[in-house]
């Protein structure tokens, strides 16, 4: 984990600090720039938002390596101390936009770890405040990303039908998104689909995936927040989508190659797509490997404490 969490940072922290929860604690308890800032009445100018784009940009590569329990603190309380900035500070336009975006980008974060979290009521109400910011920002990229954030919690815990509707007009609205960034948005559309019973509309979203990914470019051309999103990513979600459509043998392969390439410090997301491995096995009938897989998808769990995890084992182990 500590070696991820290097990586992730470039920087060290075997002399100091000791682990990325410490980090996070660490985090929760110091006063942020933005803080001096607003209680100092200064203007804001470009170094202040490139500082508060590396914080982002620090807080959601933590969300690999730290549970939501330990990480959502401190990303509450950056965004907290941001729209507190944009709203008691001065800046240029130019610079408002950019802590605008950065204010969505922390909603959205937030929405997503409380959503791990099983606080979904806060990463709704999250979600939406980003899409205001986002609006303020004239980021309309960054507004459909929080609206199929939301469409992908309304697909697992609400309405799916809701849920598509969502997915579909963040698809429409991100004018300009990049390949990836519309790979993504499509992913979540191919899911609410099949959540909501629509088998044509969740394989030609699927089709289109793959189509936008082969598209992509290089990471320059790419929004930061979309880093994570790689062929490995796209197999499980395609995965997961045949499992619901009555095809668990055709999405084993594709989830047991995709879990081989991730690295035991995501505990949390290999957790996760062990339990659909699992199930995959229990739906052919091939009990004795769907009760390994939910063994080895435990010892992540464990790691990593997340509300999302504990109910697709609970979800699994009770279908076994």
């Amino acid at each position: 984990m500590i070696s991820a969490y290097e990586q992730v940072l470039g920087v060290s922290l075997r002399a100091g600090c000791g682990d990325p929860v410490r980090v996070a604690h660490e985090w929760l308890v110091a006063e942020s720039p933005m803080a001096a800032h607003v209680r100092a009445g200064r203007r804001v100018g470009g170094s202040l938002a490139d500082e508060l784009d590396e914080r982002v940009v620090e807080l959601r590569h933590l969300d690999d390596v730290v549970s939501s329990r330990d990480l959502l603190p401190a990303v509450l309380k950056e965004l907290g101390e941001v729209e507190a900035l944009v709203g008691l500070a001065s800046f240029a336009e130019q610079v408002g936009r950019r802590l605008f975006t950065a204010v969505g980008e922390l909603a959205q974060l937030a929405g997503w770890i409380a959503s791990d979290a099983g606080r979904c009521a806060d990463a709704q109400r999250l979600y939406l405040s980003g899409v205001g910011a986002s609006e303020a920002a004239g980021d309309r990229v960054l507004g459909a990303q929080l609206l199929s954030s939301l469409s992908y919690q309304l697909a697992n815990v609400g309405n799916p039908r809701d849920a598509a509707l969502l997915a579909r007009t963040a698809v429409r609205g991100a004018d300009g998104a990049s390949p990836v960034v519309r790979a993504l948005l499509l992913e979540r559309l191919a899911w609410a689909s099949v959540k909501a019973g629509d088998a044509e509309g969740t394989w030609r979203a699927l089709d289109a995936v793959n189509d936008s990914y082969d598209r992509r470019g290089g990471t320059e051309s790419e929004p930061e927040w979309v880093y994570w999103l790689n062929q490995a990513e796209i197999d499980v979600m395609a995965g997961r989508c045949m499992i619901e459509l009555g095809r668990p043998a055709d999405a084993e392969p594709l989830l047991a190659n995709a879990i081989a390439t991730y690295p035991a410090e995501h505990a949390r997301e290999v957790a996760l797509y062990l339990t659909w491995l699992a199930e995959s096995h229990a739906r052919t009938g091939d009990l004795d490997a769907a009760r390994d897989v939910v063994e080895r998808a435990q010892r992540h769990a464990a790691t990593m404490p997340s509300s999302r995890a504990e109910d697709r084992l609970d979800s699994v182990v009770g279908m076994l």
